[in-house]
Order: C-alpha cells, then structure tokens, then sequence
C-alpha cells in the first residue's frame, strides 16, 4: 500500500473529508496487519510491485487470467482444459485462473466475465492463430461486459513454447532422434483451418518452425475450410518418397476435428497439446504480455514479434 504523502509546512488544515479517508486507510493498514492464520504465520500484506511482474500473493490488484477454450461435445476436451489450467496455476500460485468457452461447454465466456464485475481481467485465448473467434468473438464478449475492465491477449500461436509442445507429443506418438534429417520422414500439422489469411499463415510459421526442430519436411494441412486435408497431404509426402510420415495434432485440446485428422494415420498421430508444461508457460506468457502491453490493442499486436 502506498505510503501518504509527508506532511508540508504551511499546508491548510485537513478537510473532514481528508481526515475521513485518512483514518480508513489507517483502519484497513492495522486490519491487514492483525490478520494471522491459524498456524500463527503472517498474512503477506499488498506491496508495491515492479509492473512487469505479478504480486507475489495474488492479491486483488493482478488481474484474472480468463482462458477462452473453443468448447467441444468431446467430453475429453473439457478435462484437458482443466488439467492445463491446474498446470498455469501451479507456476502461478494466487492467481485467480478462470475459464470461459465461447461455445458448447459452460461457463460459457459471457458467464465468466458477469462473475468478475468491476474486476480486471485478461483473456488468453487457448486458441492457436488469428480467426474469427481472436478477431470478432472475444471483442464482442468483452464489449457485452462493461463491468469488467479487460484486456485480450494474443493467441497461443505461434511461438516456440508451442513447437517444444507439439516436439513432445510426436516424441510420445513414436519420433525417434534417428528421424531427424531422415529422407524418409517428414509431418503432417494437422490444424483445424480457417478462411481467415491471418490463421493460415500463423499455422505456416508453426509448421516452418517445427521442420527447423525436427530437420525433416512439415507440411500444414487442416481439418476444415481450406486445403490440403490432411489424407491429401499425406499422400503427396509419400508421393515424394516421405513415407514415414506422422501428424502432429495443432489442437489445444482433444475433439471432433482433432479424431478425424488422427485417424488418417492412427499408429503415428500424436496427441492434442493439451496439458503439456510448454503449453502452461505459454498460457502465463500470453497473459503478461497483455498485462503489461501500453493499450489494450497492442496485446494482439504483440503476435506477429512474439
């Protein structure tokens, strides 16, 4: 808590209102340093933070971190979002972590704003480029809030964390360290697809990023709206001698669109990203740099340096 300013010389006596506010202030200090838990230990009292970092007991003044999650009927979805936020707040202790869903599951995202009126809150999508939902849905939910005073953080993707991630997972399906530079493997990034150029082309810079870790060929392809699918992609890699091929899930979190592009090659697919520790660390650094960005709008911005 802020100290009061010293006192002046010549300074013209205090107004009752002055005096008023003085002595809650004083009030709330003296409440805040009764507090003990049971266990005798002392209650951490508000302190005065660099701005780019948390308050180191979660306090009221860090705002909440809002995942938004896509929703799906798979009940497996669901679970893996939970599993993933208990992640981000276990590296994060204190803070408040919530969830929202733009569809299909509750809370849905406008419930979960309604229960942190005249908060501060950030929305981190759990979303992995630059669509509609980025770009249309979570503006509108946020502007259908004006209780909550919010900030929109860019999407997961891309970014190393996520390429430590989906590295993991195809570890998991079966990549050996004698793939790499193999002249007969290669992956398929299997992403749900969009029309928007902007989630295209962050999907292309997943996929470039990975083939620099992996050192062989990794093509995009996508489950919905544009081409290649991925039973197309697949094809043109073993067309070119690439038949050790295996697809690599570009999705948060299990569900239809991530079934369908496993089964083109179920005994080489890897799993969603989900709870993977890469993913938890990404989440808290969208988070931040929303946090700490100087308007609103550059949160999103951030993406294309990210």
């Amino acid at each position: 808590m802020t100290e009061p300013a010293p006192e002046q010389p010549q300074q013209s006596p205090l107004t009752d209102s002055t005096a008023h506010l003085l002595a809650r202030i004083t009030d709330q200090l003296g409440a805040q340093l009764s507090l003990v838990s049971r266990n005798g230990t002392r209650r951490p009292m508000h302190r005065t933070r660099h701005p780019d970092r948390p308050a180191a007991d979660g306090g009221t003044s860090t705002p909440a971190l809002v995942a938004v999650a896509h929703g799906s009927r798979d009940p497996k979805a669901l679970r893996t979002v939970l599993a993933l936020l208990d992640l981000v707040r276990d590296l994060r202790p204190g803070l408040d972590v919530r969830l929202g869903h733009i569809e299909l599951n509750a809370p849905l995202l406008p419930d979960t704003l309604d229960g942190l009126r005249g908060a501060e809150a950030v929305l981190v999508p759990l979303l992995l480029g630059r669509g509609h939902h980025v770009k249309r849905d979570l503006p509108a939910a946020a502007a259908a809030a004006p209780g909550v005073r919010t900030r929109i953080a860019a999407p997961l993707g891309p970014h190393p964390l996520l390429v430590e991630a989906l590295y993991g997972r195809l570890v998991e399906a079966g990549w050996d360290a004698a793939d790499h530079g193999g002249r007969h493997a290669a992956v398929v990034l299997a992403a749900a697809g969009s029309r928007d150029p902007d989630s295209a082309q962050d999907t292309r810079r997943t996929a470039r990023l990975l083939a620099e870790r992996l050192g062989v060929p990794v093509v995009p392809a996508y489950a919905s709206a544009t081409t290649p699918t991925v039973p197309a992609a697949l094809r043109a890699l073993a067309a070119r001698g690439r038949h050790r091929a295996f697809v690599a899930s570009y999705f948060t979190a299990p569900g239809r669109f991530a079934s369908a592009c496993a089964d083109a090659v179920p005994h080489r697919a890897a799993a969603p990203l989900g709870a993977h520790p890469a993913m938890a660390r990404l989440v808290l650094h969208r988070y931040d740099q929303a946090r700490t960005a100087i308007t609103p709008a550059d949160a999103v911005s951030l993406l294309a340096s990210a």
